[in-house]
């Protein structure tokens, strides 16, 4: 395959998949999204009987472990590696998998690659990476800070790097949809993030609590909180949802605190506190910030959000700020012929 050929871009959810095709030229000659997908092949199927031959196929896959660090073409070997991996990410492993298997149903013999979500972080310095834990307990189990997100990062933060004119850019990348993450990056490595060996940690999310004491966690469990019922709550009604009595979504809890209500203006402010929090921790990671941009859904489309949190940052001096599509079908494609 040369360096232009056309490539198919599997994304599958843990409910959802998206699928695209992409030119030589980068430019999108299909997309299809299903909502609710089943895992099987027919959608795929359907989908590609409209479109140009494919050359490669590049698979977002969200856990790499620490024996994937880049790119790789997937052959049987991969893929039970992958597998194995599947209690690191329980809901979206599986998918992987699944849309792996559908394309090998559907274009037997056409080359796939997995590309990660923790790739990007892989290059984190020990002191980023490593928790203060028992050292039996990170031997054994393999305890350390992962990070996610990592292929919009990648494209978001060396986007935002060009439009600097400045390629060795300290840049801090903001990716903010239901997911949330941070990410301290420099000429196109990641030196710190703020989601952990789970994507619960961090931020503020939609439905996800972002990092809490481990000791109240510890505490409900010891007053009774059932584990199963602890899991669902971070996970599916925390974060905004929790905060704000809403789904979770921003326009949603905007559109309240604008409307008066007190729950949905105080989920605001503790998004943003810890927002900012967290830019200043990623600017202390880089020892100083240059580029500061946004991408993700309430990045891209929260002007308000955007200009509360930059003026809570103005102490940082000479700080550029950009708002960028978040693109992994363009990293994936880029990474798949690179790999293929």
């Amino acid at each position: 395959m040369t360096t232009t050929g056309t490539v198919l871009v599997v994304n599958a959810g843990s409910s959802s998949l998206k699928l695209s095709v992409l030119g030589g030229d980068d430019t999108v000659l299909a997309e299809h999204h299903v909502e609710r997908w089943n895992a099987e092949a027919g959608p795929l199927r359907d989908f590609l009987g409209s479109v140009p031959p494919i050359d490669a196929v590049g698979h977002r896959v969200v856990h790499g472990g620490a024996e994937f660090t880049e790119p790789i073409s997937i052959d049987v070997h991969v893929r039970a590696a992958l597998e194995r991996l599947t209690p690191l990410a329980p809901l979206h492993q599986p998918r992987a998998l699944a849309g792996i298997d559908a394309v090998t149903e559907v274009l037997p013999g056409v080359p796939q690659v997995a590309c990660f979500d923790t790739a990007f972080h892989a290059t984190m310095p020990a002191h980023a990476t490593t928790y203060a834990l028992p050292s039996e307990w990170r031997e054994k189990w393999g305890l350390r800070r992962y990070g996610f997100h990592g292929l919009s990062h990648a494209y978001a933060s060396r986007r935002a790097a060009e439009l600097a004119g400045s390629p060795n850019a300290r840049v801090v990348s903001c990716h903010l949809g239901a997911g949330a993450s941070l990410a301290a990056v420099q000429g196109g490595r990641c030196v710190d993030t703020t989601m952990g060996f789970t994507p619960l940690a961090g931020l503020v999310m939609a439905t996800r609590s972002g990092d809490v004491d481990p000791g109240l966690l510890v505490w409900l469990l010891r007053t009774g909180l059932p584990l199963d019922e602890l899991e669902a709550g971070l996970e599916h009604r925390a974060g905004l949802a929790g905060l704000s009595g809403t789904g979770g979504d921003m326009r949603d809890v905007r559109r309240a605190a604008e409307a008066g209500d007190e729950q949905a203006a105080l989920a605001l402010a503790v998004y943003v506190h810890r927002l900012c929090q967290s830019i200043a921790a990623m600017t202390a990671s880089l020892g100083g910030v240059d580029v500061l941009v946004f991408t993700g859904g309430v990045g891209e489309h929260d002007a308000l959000l955007r200009d509360e949190v930059v003026g809570k940052l103005a102490f940082l001096h000479e700080l550029d700020v950009f708002v960028v599509v978040a693109r992994e079908d363009l990293e994936i494609a880029g990474q798949t012929r690179a790999t293929v």
